[in-house]
């Protein structure tokens, strides 16, 4: 029995403000339950999963597990007894070792037998002992047939499982789900669901499973509570709740009917190579070729690593065919190549937004001192004084587009790929420095109206963000330069169905007022369908179908749903 009463959390946040993320919570859970939690961004969901797992202390209110009885006084005491009895799942945490799948569930063994993971040294010995033990955890969420795969180069959902056995390792009294199979395609994610039930029947584990997704929650939950503004809004019967909760959706706002038959993006031949770093066929991009006309919205649909993400890293030119071409029309009516570096390449850069699945921003720096820096590149003055200024430096067209490119990067990878041209992360700032704090607010508040973000966000740090939060202000740091071309890899796995409604709402209306051409990838079918012109369908590195969303994505269904 986990018995929750009373729970209060006050977050001091940087700019000395306070905010209740729960405010008065209570509910039980019984012992073997599934027991669920739902409501949009911010409502304190992610906090009470990280007070029950023994990482963040909370102001009033006792929890009592088991003979356990903890106050806000006591908790300190409990905090590694909590972390014993639960394993938990974070959104977008992975947390994974740099190594192959089997060596990463290894590690968490070897672990949990010694006390620390990190000092785990994996020899053929050791590898024997704990191997059949790990891969049947792989077979649990279906990674097996991956175990040998570089955990890196596996999609987003593939990673989210391999987290999950990782949690699974220690057999844990209490499971915590954040936001499961977020970016994990239909079929996947109905693995995922099975396993979680199977876990909970075979092992009598308690699960909590905190998820804004109506299906994941029907397939799962017993019961379900709603939290609100950090506040139990009611518990019910699953369906009930889930109904209550729809109903909080806005309208929705139709695609536009624009002229959308002017080729603005040719792909042809489109083939690459996909290796492990120790060596092994991972995949092949295999003679794509489609083109997107200027104004449409066009989707990526397939399973977890068809190979979607590596399609638009090409297309942005961040990674370079093996074979094939991919060319963008410039405003000026010629077409440029995107594995062929110079100032043409960079105009289009310029005009050119992309959201990488992995976004996050920096955790301690304030929202608007980010953006500064993310929009600076994108603006006409500082981009004109760039080439001026590379010019004095002897820098040449081609190496200004090497470094203009990397600031579309992650900034980790940036700086790592500066790193091996023997340049520092100084250069960015020299070429590209940030735009005034008043510009930034200019560009910034149209589109955070848009995606329904208070203004006063700008001087929050990330991590004080809510995960929801989060994505709305990674994409609006991409829309807010007004680009040509928009580029979105599957940021939408962390939004509930209400904020995902404001935000397809959002992106159908800058289609039709800019014109904006919309290239996504998403596993949220309901999503495409609702904000998709016309998709292709991915499969294995190979493109097998295109035509109208509704028609990819019944497509695709009927593919995943079969045994």
């Amino acid at each position: 029995m986990i018995k929750i009463e009373h729970l209060t959390k006050i977050y001091t946040l940087s700019d000395g403000n306070m905010i209740k993320a729960l405010d008065d919570v209570s509910f039980e859970v019984e012992d073997n339950e599934i027991y669920g939690i739902m409501g949009v961004s911010g409502s304190g969901k992610s906090t009470l999963m990280r007070i029950l797992r023994g990482v963040e202390s909370f102001d009033e209110g006792t929890i009592t597990i088991d003979d356990m009885v903890i106050t806000p006084e006591n908790y300190s005491d409990y905090q590694n007894d909590l972390k014993e009895k639960t394993a938990i799942h974070l959104q977008r945490s992975f947390g994974l070792w740099s190594k192959t799948a089997l060596e990463n569930i290894i590690h968490k063994l070897v672990g949990l037998k010694n006390g620390d993971e990190t000092t785990a040294y994996i020899d053929d010995e050791v590898r024997e002992e704990f191997k059949d033990e790990a891969l049947d955890l792989l077979e649990t969420v279906g990674l097996k047939e991956k175990a040998n795969h570089f955990a890196p180069v596996l999609s987003g959902g593939e990673k989210q499982r391999l987290v999950l056995a990782r949690q699974l390792a220690k057999k844990p009294k209490i499971l915590l789900l954040d936001e499961p199979a977020t970016m994990s395609s239909p079929k996947i994610k109905n693995e995922i669901l099975k396993t979680i039930k199977r876990i909970n029947e075979k092992y009598n584990t308690t699960v909590i499973v905190v998820s804004h997704q109506p299906e994941i929650q029907e397939a799962l939950a017993d019961r379900l509570l709603l939290l609100y503004n950090g506040q139990v809004k009611d518990i019910g019967k699953t369906s009930d709740i889930i109904k209550e909760f729809l109903s909080e959706e806005e309208p929705e706002y139709p695609i536009a009917d624009l002229p959308r038959d002017e080729p603005i993006i040719k792909v042809s031949g489109l083939t690459k190579d996909f290796r492990l770093i120790k060596g092994g066929h991972v995949l092949t991009i295999d003679n794509i070729n489609f083109k997107v006309n200027k104004g449409e919205i066009l989707a990526l649909v397939g399973p977890s690593g068809a190979g979607k993400t590596a399609i638009l890293r090409m297309m942005a030119g961040f990674d370079l065919p093996d074979q094939g071409t991919i060319e963008i029309k410039c405003e000026d009516g010629t077409w440029t190549k995107m594995d062929e570096y110079g100032e043409n390449r960079m105009k289009i850069r310029k005009n050119l937004g992309f959201m990488h699945q992995d976004f996050a921003l920096s955790p301690h720096t304030t929202i608007i001192r980010q953006m500064a820096t993310r929009l600076s590149p994108k603006i006409n003055e500082v981009f004109e004084n760039a080439v001026k200024k590379a010019e004095e430096l002897g820098l040449s067209k081609e190496t200004l587009d090497i470094i203009y490119q990397l600031t579309d990067l992650p900034r980790d990878e940036a700086i790592n790929k500066l790193e091996k041209a023997n340049l520092g992360p100084g250069v960015l700032d020299l070429l590209f420095p940030p735009i005034d704090q008043e510009e930034v607010i200019k560009y910034m508040a149209p589109i955070f109206e848009a995606l329904d973000l208070p203004l006063p966000l700008l001087n929050r740090q990330f991590d004080e963000l809510s995960g929801g939060q989060k994505v709305r202000v990674a994409i609006a740091a991409v829309l807010a330069s007004h680009p040509e071309i928009l580029i979105l890899d599957e940021p939408f796995g962390d939004l509930d169905p209400v904020t995902l409604r404001t935000v397809a709402n959002s992106l159908k209306k800058i289609n039709e007022e800019l014109k904006t051409t919309i290239i996504l990838v998403s596993h949220t079918m309901e999503f495409i369908e609702e904000v998709s012109t016309n998709a292709i369908l991915i499969e294995n590195g190979n493109l097998v179908d295109e035509g109208k969303a509704q028609d990819i994505v019944e497509e695709f269904m009927k593919k995943e749903n079969k045994e």
